[in-house]
């Protein structure tokens, strides 16, 4: 076999190396790691490597939790199909339109609601892209500013829960959706809070960046503020509804995702917007995110399978504290630093996959609560997203944005919400219990 000839540490290399290449050649994400992780399988083992996929599928369709990553996806899809979303941002360009730079900050309220309801970037990027960004252009709002806004707040989907990409991490890292879930609320509500008091205090010294709306569009009948206000405190009463099920201990967090489902179809119904078209679009595209998500975990396991195998982990502890002589905190901080740049180059995915089974048994090891680091890996992610060159949120604002918003436009956009994320994961690295005080106090009973 090809251990005989080459050492683990060589075999490894040559595995990221590979999948690297792939990547850059256009290749899915799951397809390039699940076919590295199996042809290095059968190369090192033979035919017995035959059954890590196969115990990797069962381990995932063991995973009771993973019901959980559909049903929010369909509730999300649900939300934004039949305009509930579109109500949502009504009500804000109401509430906050006499503000200066007030759409902006309405538009980042719609983004955390957003967030609250998908668990996906994509779902509040093309809501903002094609409903908020426009209505700011016409009152003369400044493109870059407004750009940013919605790429951080879009961001912001991957850290509130339900958080798709805490599913994977709990899956790779064999930790507590529920808890991770319950981990990322007071840092994702944290970052919020930083985009707003940016947002806030920039109109305040450059007014001309976020004007107010005029008097005559903020003056409407006392009866459509009303209505206003009733269509968009629809998604506010789903979710606080469904969490509220699961903080109670009434229901579990499965159960508590089913009535997300379901109360965003009765919503639809409700609002007489619930129709064929409607259900069709939802249906195919939690089908497609859900399936995607579903071949990449696969993949992941089979490929942190043949690391644990190779004893990458162990090699990677010798280096940080053997070698390099690195503190537990030197150790953390250099993690965050290679999230950071690999997340120029790769998505949130391919990071995890590659290094989670290398780092999380070192934070353990270190003594670090793999929950709280679960936050700083998504908050990394966060500023993955945004991060040229391959930022995914970078290459989805050039697909949705409006014509008048250029590539240059985008990518000097992100610069200081890229600043207040570096900033915010700081906070969150230097008090813990950010992240870790609401996981203790309901789910440590």
């Amino acid at each position: 076999m090809l251990a005989q000839y080459l050492s683990y540490e060589f075999i490894a290399l040559f595995m990221f190396i590979t999948m690297l290449v792939m990547m850059f050649t256009g290749q899915r994400v799951f397809g390039a790691i699940g076919f590295v992780a199996a042809a290095s399988a059968l190369l090192i083992w033979g035919d017995g490597s035959l059954e890590m996929p196969y115990t990797a599928t069962w381990k995932l369709f063991k995973w009771y939790p993973m019901l959980t990553l559909p049903l929010f996806i369909y509730m999300g899809f649900m939300i934004s199909e039949s305009g509930i979303a579109s109500d949502l941002y009504k009500m804000f360009h109401v509430l906050f339109g006499g503000l200066k730079g007030g759409l902006a900050i309405g538009t980042m309220f719609m983004m955390v609601a957003i967030s609250a309801m998908n668990g996906l970037s994509v779902a509040g990027m093309a809501i903002g892209a094609t409903i908020a960004i426009p209505e700011m252009l016409k009152r003369n709002y400044d493109k870059r500013m407004i750009t940013g806004v919605v790429q951080a707040g879009s961001s912001l989907g991957i850290l509130i829960p339900p958080s798709v990409v805490m599913v994977l991490y709990g899956m790779i890292a064999r930790q507590p959706v529920s808890k991770l879930w319950m981990a990322g609320i007071l840092p994702g509500l944290l970052m919020a809070s930083l985009f707003l008091i940016y947002i806030y205090v920039r109109c305040k010294l450059q007014p001309e960046l976020g004007p107010p709306l005029p008097k005559k569009d903020r003056n409407i009948s006392t009866l459509e503020k009303i209505k206003l206000l009733k269509a968009g405190v629809i998604p506010f009463l789903i979710f606080f509804l469904m969490t509220g099920l699961f903080l109670m201990g009434i229901a579990s967090l499965v159960e508590c995702s089913a009535v997300g489902a379901l109360l965003a179809t009765l919503a639809s119904i409700f609002k007489k917007r619930f129709n064929r078209k409607v259900l069709d679009a939802t249906l195919k595209k939690t089908l497609g995110v859900s399936c995607m998500f579903m071949w990449i975990i696969l993949a992941a396991l089979t490929f942190g399978a043949v690391f644990d195998g190779l004893g990458a982990g162990r090699a990677i502890e010798t280096l940080f504290i053997e070698r390099w002589q690195l503190s537990p905190w030197g150790v953390l901080i250099m993690m965050q630093l290679s999230y950071i740049l690999m997340g120029m180059f790769l998505d949130d995915t391919a990071m995890l996959v590659i290094v989670a089974p290398l780092y999380v048994p070192l934070i353990i090891a270190l003594g670090f609560d793999p929950i709280w680091y679960g936050v700083l890996y998504t908050i990394t992610c966060q500023i993955a997203y945004m991060t040229p060159p391959f930022g995914y949120n970078l290459f989805l604002m050039r697909a949705m944005a409006p014509k008048e918003i250029s590539l240059q436009d985008i990518y000097s956009s992100i610069v200081p919400f890229v600043l207040i994320m570096v900033f915010g994961l700081a906070i969150v690295m230097i008090f813990p219990e950010i992240a870790t005080y609401l996981p203790e106090k309901y789910l440590s009973r």
